[in-house]
């Protein structure tokens, strides 16, 4: 399948993954113009059937792509499998090591028959003393310390969506476009990729790490950092709302004590730079809030906008349906269920030529394109054998 125009057209993935990180490698690589051809089992992918906060995620991380089903099980769907990989250009997997093994997809086997092949393993960990180990983002968020750095010492927190997940499916797209990159320079052979869901998230807290390296003191976690600002904090408004500000640069600081009554501070000769206003926070902060109270949160908004400072109310995610840079042209893409019905969801975050890219992509029903894909790699077998 080719002309889309995307810069990946001609590419062809062909993936078994489930739940999210593999999932977001393949379903990045469609939007960007690959056919990926999501392999199944009879049952299907189980992550179509999870509810409750799963619901989503195989609506959100399989649009775009084509379905069969395969049992490999079966000598014949082996087979179907071995001229698929045949015809790709990169295979995903997020299986524990060893599990493909017996289906004939071992990694030795894989490159004995598929030198050409970019083969791409979403993993819990890369190749060391945990290798062996399954992992969840909840795992590896305690494990690499991010949960302490959210939450508090006596009360860790996970991040509150999939991020570890999300992240490690795009390490895998950028692997990826290396190794394509790498053959369209010439080299024929494939490549064998693994990203690690813990390294993954290592990455995200090794400004910590850093920190502690080059200070000796324990990075404290964020509710209980050391302010680098005089103002970085959340306030309640009238109405009972809340918002974040700000206030990070000495323009910001100037404006925002002009423009809010505050010139008791600008004009406080104790108060000339940014050290000694951290210093005073706390003095600062309970007449900041006083101050913020009188406002709601529509007004302030306006305003600190006009003052070009730093900002945000404390939105949920239901909010931003509403939201009127969300709702912009683009900003939501109409996407379809394997049912048929329509979902909004954001767009992928960057603009292609001034455009955004994912409108009207489809979640495909189980096994909808087996028998296309089957018809597909027979006229290619024919004409083989013909030239």
């Amino acid at each position: 399948m080719t002309g889309t125009g995307l810069p990946l057209d001609g590419v062809r993935v062909v993936e078994m993954t489930h739940m999210v990180m593999g999932p977001t490698c393949g379903m990045i690589l469609a939007q960007l113009g690959a056919e990926v051809i999501k392999v199944e089992p009879p049952a299907g992918d189980k992550t179509r059937s999870l509810g409750g906060m799963g619901i989503s995620f195989f609506p959100l991380f399989n649009r775009g792509k084509r379905s069969i089903v395969l049992d490999l099980a079966k000598a014949e769907d082996r087979a179907t499998m071995d001229r698929l990989l045949a015809s790709a250009d990169v295979f995903l997997e997020n299986f524990r090591d060893g599990q493909l093994d017996k289906q004939g997809l071992a990694p030795t086997e894989l490159r004995r028959k598929h030198p050409h092949l970019i083969v791409a393993g979403h993993k819990g960990f890369l190749s060391g003393p945990y290798e062996h180990r399954p992992a969840l983002d909840e795992v590896v968020q305690m494990m690499s310390g991010l949960a302490a750095m959210t939450g508090t010492r006596d009360k860790p927190q996970r991040v509150g969506s999939s991020a570890n997940d999300i992240m490690g499916g795009m390490f895998g797209v950028i692997s990826i476009l290396a190794a394509l990159y790498q053959k369209r320079a010439g080299n024929k052979e494939g490549a064998d990729i693994r990203i690690g869901l813990f390294e993954n998230c290592l990455f995200l807290v090794a400004q910590h790490m850093v920190e502690y390296e080059m200070t000796g003191r324990k990075p404290r976690s964020m509710p209980e950092r050391e302010h680098a600002w005089p103002i970085y904090d959340i306030f309640d408004t009238a109405g009972g709302d809340r918002i974040f500000i700000g206030v990070v640069t000495e323009g910001h600081w100037e404006s925002f004590c002009r423009e809010f009554g505050l010139q008791e501070f600008s004009d406080d000769p104790t108060l000339r730079n940014t050290t000694d206003r951290i210093l005073a926070r706390g003095r600062i902060i309970p007449r900041v809030a006083e101050v913020i109270k009188g406002w709601n949160v529509a007004d302030l908004s306006a305003r600190l906008d006009v003052l070009n400072i730093c900002f945000s109310p404390i939105n949920r995610p239901e909010d931003l349906l509403a939201d009127p840079h969300v709702l912009r042209p683009g900003g939501l893409v109409n996407n379809f269920n394997a049912d048929g019905a329509p979902f909004r969801v954001p767009a992928l975050p960057v603009e292609w030529n001034g455009g955004n890219i994912g409108e009207g992509l489809k979640v495909p029903v189980l096994g909808a394109d087996t028998e296309s894909v089957r018809a597909e790699l027979d006229k290619q077998t024919s004409t083989d054998n013909a030239a």
